[in-house]
């Protein structure tokens, strides 16, 4: 599938106003982060990045390295508002996972422009989001469930994990490995086989690049790729390598063909 320059420069303008607006809004509540609840990550390891004490952006590289998830999302929105849509994979479907990347993205930059609480619920919000939605994709294809069942269950997954991140956020690391790991195995065991048309191999390319994305997240939340003051941070190379994946996920769910 080829994207228009077109589509990549509108993509890149509405990316940029997200960040400009969260950038309005961190200025509206900050540059004293101290003032709210830390992140839980806090009281270990929020990452090598080394926190700009006072700052309006307390990990730039971080931060700013989170909007490939948004930049993402809206390549996704546009693409599937495009001519030609020939995919069994509905418009009105690629518009939802592509809002949950840019959440994504926005909600990771509050939580690395502030590392505090409610920075890190958005973060997890988004993650949320689109573990629920390959999860219901992949059992609305298996089940073969109307439209409207679909939203509803999703709705009522993503209540279920917010209320759970709210009552125990302890567990929202694990709740979010639990929901993907299902979303994967649901997919490839019961969906995969019943999409017609599909290229299996662009969500193993996703998969892999996940791989690699969280062996990266790993060695520099354990320290071991650690420059705390470099712009050159793993943890954003996690975020680069995820928003690939993610639209990997898409182009693998778009190539479903119709019929």
């Amino acid at each position: 599938m080829t994207i228009r320059m077109a589509t990549l420069f509108n993509a890149a303008i509405l990316t940029a106003l997200g960040a400009a607006a969260i950038l309005f809004l961190l200025w509206l509540a900050g540059p004293d982060w101290s003032i709210y609840a830390p992140a839980s990550c806090t009281a270990t390891r929020c990452f090598c990045e080394l926190p700009r004490s006072g700052s309006l952006i307390v990990q730039p590289a971080n931060s700013w390295s989170s909007l490939g998830f948004t930049f993402a999302g809206f390549l996704m929105i546009l693409n599937a508002r495009g001519r030609g849509w020939a995919s069994a994979f509905p418009p009105s479907a690629a518009y939802v996972y592509g809002a949950s990347a840019i959440f994504v993205g926005l909600g990771s930059v509050l939580l690395h422009a502030t590392l505090t609480l409610w920075g890190q619920f958005f973060d997890v919000v988004g993650m949320y989001l689109v573990s629920a939605f390959m999860a219901v994709a992949a059992l609305t294809k298996w089940q073969r469930l109307p439209g409207r069942t679909a939203v509803v269950l999703y709705l009522a997954l993503c209540v279920i994990l917010i209320s759970l991140l709210i009552g125990i956020p302890e567990v929202r690391r694990w709740l979010f490995a639990v929901v993907l790991v299902t979303a994967i195995i649901l997919e490839l065991g019961f969906a995969r086989p019943l999409r017609r048309g599909i290229r299996p191999r662009l969500y193993l390319y996703g998969m892999a690049t996940n791989a690699v994305a969280f062996t990266i997240w790993n060695l520099d939340q354990n320290g071991q790729l650690c420059a705390p003051e470099s712009l050159f941070q793993g943890h954003a190379v996690w975020h680069i390598l995820g928003a690939v994946a993610l639209w990997f996920s898409y182009l693998y769910y778009r190539s479903e063909r119709a019929g």
